[in-house]
C-alpha cells in the first residue's frame, strides 16, 4: 500500500512516516513544488464523496466499508467514464492499453 501526501509539514514529520511505515506502507509524496500531483486523487476523492458518501446516513463503519468497495468495484472502475481517459471507464482503458 502507498501512503501518498502532500508535502505539509504534518506528512513530512518523522513520527508520522515512521506510522506509516509501521502498518506496511510506502511513503509517497507528491514532488516539490508540483500542485498537480495529486490532483486525480482530489478529484477521485471528491466524486465518491458526492455520489456516495453524502447521499446516504451510515449506521456503521463496516456499512461504509462495504459501500465503498462496492462503488469502486461495481461502478467507479468498470462502469463511470473520465474525461482524463477519453470518456472510457478506467477498467476499459486499461484494457485498451494492454
Amino acid at each position: 500500500m502507498v501512503g501518498h501526501s502532500d508535502r505539509g509539514s504534518q506528512y513530512c514529520s518523522h513520527d508520522y512516516q515512521k506510522l506509516l511505515r509501521l502498518h506496511g506502507f510506502k511513503v509517497s509524496m507528491s514532488g516539490k513544488g508540483n500542485c498537480y500531483d495529486n490532483a486525480a486523487m482530489e478529484a477521485f476523492f471528491k466524486t465518491i464523496k458526492a455520489e456516495l458518501i453524502w447521499r446516504h446516513t451510515w449506521q456503521t463503519r463496516r456499512d461504509v466499508e462495504v459501500a465503498i468497495f462496492e462503488y469502486i468495484n461495481g461502478f467507479y472502475n468498470p462502469r463511470r467514464r473520465h474525461s482524463a481517459l477519453g470518456w472510457k471507464s478506467p477498467l476499459a482503458f486499461e484494457r485498451k492499453a494492454a
